[in-house]
């Protein structure tokens, strides 16, 4: 290539000297590269570098744009770059020149010269006359094509790929042998090195299960620890007394032995069992429910009772509208077949299943008595809507006016007629015959009767389940079954039976049991007003309102803003 163009005239050397540069140091460049390519695998070689001679830098030529533009020859650069960038075979190389490789060997650059390289007496023997000598930018150029060519700054290669080319860490035996298994596998090595999290699993009991034989095959404990957790339970009955079907939850630690066990008594209450260094910790479990309103509405057709069931309650929340209605309403006189009735309840959903049932309202439409009465959260008892108690206030004195009380309750008292001791279970007043005797509270007449020592009397059972006895009566003014309320006459006193003067015999029996009737606690008067009135009929307005809507199940009440609107 030197002698082709050493025989070019002087203008097409100057124009095709980079060209010819630059080839024949990128095929220089490309014979080493491969030739240490093969032999890196053998032992690495360090990089072999020949720089140019001194005597062979011209000066930088000078184009002429008059005959060739600088577009031709980017291309003719350009081609030559293309044609060093893949790889041919050496079978496909056409030979024009030999070089011995052999000859030459690593030697460090700080040792090379310019005439040990090309000493002067080989470039005067040689045939090649340098006609031309390169400047520094012409080599520049040569350099930075020839670095182009070799892929060096191409975009597939990055930084990180450079830095991660070697390594400075030296890591031990024992993790390097993690790879000679084989492929590794990440999930399974993520999973091996995880840390364990027990997990709560679930055992149905099945039919001749026993605790002692489960918790030894699949909850790990030995058979003292087995007798130290029935121990630790305050309640047995819930290891030793199962039920097919029954179930409980709990943990095993990486060894298959017990962490945790979860016993539920029911869907609310139960027992949480953790294993410790001492033993067993033992803590309550105790799940709360959502409060949810539920009204219930049906007609009277038999009993009460059974009416209420056949509405949808439960015999726990029948018991408890009997209780309440009783105080006011006489199931066996009173109910008639067809009376109407709705009870608001509120009760806690656990599981779909309701615990603890709580009376909010009842509203009774009967023949005989209507009847509305509501809860009062700030005292938990029962009002009208208009503030009136259930439980009315109970008088002291049976009586109007003022009487000289001749024997007081005594059951110790020596009977002035027979002289024995015979207890007095009541309270006697002395006077005249025909006194108006009215009724301490409202209440039922359940007796009215002549006896030989009591002389005519009647028996009232009170609304707030005290019953009263009065003796020594003239005239009876109820029949047996009538309704009477505070303050109403119900006799006049008189001298009948065993006595030793006119006088009212009164007896107060709470429980069945007589007791003195100046001193018992009586219920008071509970008639809301002021401020406590006006608070508990804001807040009976929704459990009206949902009284009034008549569809019985989940109750969603809305309370009218009629009100809110006029204050607007």
């Amino acid at each position: 290539m030197l002698r082709i163009l050493h025989s070019l005239p002087r203008t097409h050397k100057l124009l095709l000297l980079p060209v010819a540069t630059m080839v024949t140091v990128l095929g220089a460049q490309k014979i080493v590269t491969v030739f240490e390519n093969n032999q890196r695998q053998e032992q690495l070689r360090d990089t072999v570098l020949y720089p140019l001679s001194p005597q062979a830098q011209p000066g930088l030529p000078a184009l002429s744009s008059d005959r060739y533009s600088v577009a031709e020859v980017i291309e003719i650069a350009t081609q030559a770059i293309d044609a060093t960038r893949d790889h041919i075979p050496l079978s496909q190389l056409t030979p024009s020149e030999v070089i011995d490789l052999g000859e030459f060997s690593a030697v460090p650059i700080s040792e090379l010269d310019a005439a040990s390289v090309y000493p002067d007496d080989a470039i005067a023997d040689s045939d090649l006359e340098l006609a031309t000598v390169l400047d520094e930018g012409a080599l520049h150029i040569a350099l930075v094509i020839g670095t182009l060519a070799s892929g060096m700054l191409d975009s597939r290669h990055t930084d990180d790929e450079a830095l991660a080319a070697t390594s400075y860490e030296e890591y031990p035996e024992d993790e390097l042998g993690l790879f000679d298994d084989g492929v590794l596998n990440f999930d399974q090595e993520i999973a091996a090195t995880a840390s364990f999290v027990p997990e709560w699993r679930t055992y149905t009991v099945q039919q001749g299960d026993t605790f002692a034989v489960l918790a030894q095959n699949e909850l790990g404990l030995g058979y003292s620890e087995v007798m130290q957790l029935l121990d630790s339970v305050p309640d047995q009955r819930l290891l030793t007394h199962w039920r097919a079907g029954n179930s409980f939850e709990y943990q095993l630690d990486e060894q298959d032995r017990l962490l945790a066990l979860r016993l539920m008594k029911s869907p609310r209450e139960g027992l949480l069992v953790e294993s410790s260094d001492d033993g067993f910790d033992i803590a309550t479990i105790e799940r709360a429910g959502e409060a949810t309103q539920r009204l219930f509405a049906g007609s009277v057709s038999g009993s009460f009772a059974r009416s209420a069931q056949a509405a949808g309650l439960s015999s726990t929340e029948v018991a408890q509208v009997t209780r309440l209605l009783e105080k006011k309403l006489d199931f066996r006189r009173d109910t008639r077949r067809g009376d109407e009735f709705q009870v608001l309840l509120e009760s806690d959903i656990i599981d779909g299943s309701s615990f603890d049932s709580r009376v909010l309202a009842i509203q009774y439409a009967g023949a005989r008595m209507n009847l509305t009465i509501l809860r009062n959260s700030a005292d938990n008892n029962f009002y009208t809507p208009d503030g009136q108690s259930l439980d009315p206030a109970f008088s002291r004195y049976p009586f109007e006016g003022s009487y000289r009380m001749s024997s007081g309750f005594n059951p110790r008292r020596t009977h002035p007629v027979t002289g024995r001791v015979s207890p007095h279970r009541g309270t006697d007043w002395a006077m005249p015959i025909g006194t108006p005797i009215v009724a301490p509270a409202d209440g039922r007449v359940e007796k009215v009767s002549n006896h030989p020592l009591a002389g005519r009397y009647i028996v009232i059972r009170h609304d707030n389940g005290y019953s009263t006895r009065y003796l020594q009566l003239s005239r009876s003014l109820v029949n047996r079954g009538d309704r009477v309320s505070m303050g109403q006459r119900i006799a006049l006193s008189g001298n009948t039976g065993r006595s030793t003067g006119p006088h009212l015999h009164y007896e107060v029996i709470v429980n069945n049991t007589a007791v003195d009737a100046m001193q018992v606690e009586l219920p008071e008067s509970q008639s809301l007003e002021g401020e406590m009135l006006a608070a508990f009929q804001r807040e009976s307005e929704p459990l009206l309102a949902a009284l009034r809507s008549g569809q019985a199940g989940p109750v969603v009440a809305q309370v009218s803003t009629d009100s809110d609107s006029e204050d607007d």
